[in-house]
């Protein structure tokens, strides 16, 4: 099968969207001509033209106003958040105006918006442009919020956002994006709410978000080396969040850590440590561990930004903390 990039799977995916329904627009700042800022839109505008690939402002608030009001008005709007740092500026629009019109208008009102956004740190660019904010979206209802972490994920997981009649908020991190893999030529879409099972165990569950699934795969190779079978799951979608699948796993190892790049209070690691809790707290031989950036703005010197970042190795000193 063919190898493509987390960018350009991308990129497929908006352009396969994009052929497929003409009601779908992108907008954003600088995703025109120059193919957007990490090269996501890259040779869009070129063939869909200006019509549909609109340079907005860098009025954040403005760009997710746009969206809401085409999209009440019959359109499908894909807008980009340069940096989820950002999307603070848009709060308004997208907690009081996306998430709840629908649910206000009794469900007559389709509000079909994408919202793509750049979370994480990695790349030095320091504490004002490396958070991790999904955690703020999954606590609103009326929103739905996805984190892939593979080239295959972020094109099925996108185009089902795309053509969903509600508000889905897509988490790109931004470390991801030089990271190849296999991607089908022919179409295919991947549903919310089932995560991937991305390696089998027996002994501990690692559920990991976004970026910490190739470094959970690592620490459990490294595991394995060491006796210790490690399951990991990718939930791939924060809300709708796959419970029977965490729950499962979690009753057969009995064992659970939970890795996030964001910081651990009210994290999604905190909402997966309470259901399992509440779900499988008879199954579990040991405390939940939760493996997270430390409470502290994300530093900008490189050594700082490194070891800020949850990596392989603290996943699995967290797991033979529990064995």
């Amino acid at each position: 099968m063919r190898q493509l990039s987390y960018l350009k799977a991308i990129g497929e995916a908006l352009r396969e969207e994009m052929q497929r329904d003409e009601t779908v627009f992108l907008a954003g700042e600088d995703i025109g001509a120059s193919g957007g800022t990490f090269g996501a839109t890259k040779g869009l505008f070129q063939e869909f033209g200006a019509g549909r690939i609109k340079d907005t402002p860098i009025s954040e608030a403005g760009i997710v106003g746009l969206a809401v009001g085409a999209a009440a008005a019959g359109l499908r709007p894909v807008v980009e958040i340069m940096f989820d740092d950002f999307i603070t500026i848009a709060m308004d629009q997208i907690v009081n105006q996306a998430a709840k019109m629908r649910y206000m208008f009794g469900g007559k009102l389709r509000l079909p918006i994408t919202i793509r956004t750049m979370c994480g740190g990695g790349v030095n660019a320091g504490p004002q442009h490396s958070q991790s904010l999904e955690a703020w979206f999954v606590h609103v209802p009326g929103l739905k919020v996805i984190m892939p972490s593979s080239p295959y994920d972020v094109k099925g997981l996108l185009k089902t956002a795309i053509r969903d009649d509600n508000p889905v908020l897509c988490f790109e991190n931004k470390a991801l994006h030089g990271l190849k893999g296999e991607v089908p030529e022919e179409e295919y879409l991947i549903q919310f709410g089932q995560a991937a099972v991305r390696r089998e165990g027996g002994d501990v569950t690692i559920v990991a978000v976004s970026q910490m699934v190739p470094k959970a795969l690592a620490a459990a190779e490294t595991l394995a080396g060491e006796g210790i079978s490690a399951e990991v799951v990718d939930p791939r979608t924060l809300s709708p969040l796959d419970k029977e699948t965490i729950i499962a796993s979690v009753r057969k190892t009995g064992r659970l850590v939970i890795a996030h790049e964001a910081v651990a209070p009210c994290g999604i690691g905190a909402e997966i440590a309470a259901l399992a809790a509440d779900e499988a707290f008879h199954a579990l031989r040991a405390p939940i561990k939760r493996v997270t950036a430390p409470f502290t703005p994300v530093p900008f010197a490189k050594p700082l930004e490194s070891f800020y970042l949850p990596n392989a190795e603290r996943i699995a000193k967290a797991v033979k903390e529990i064995m």
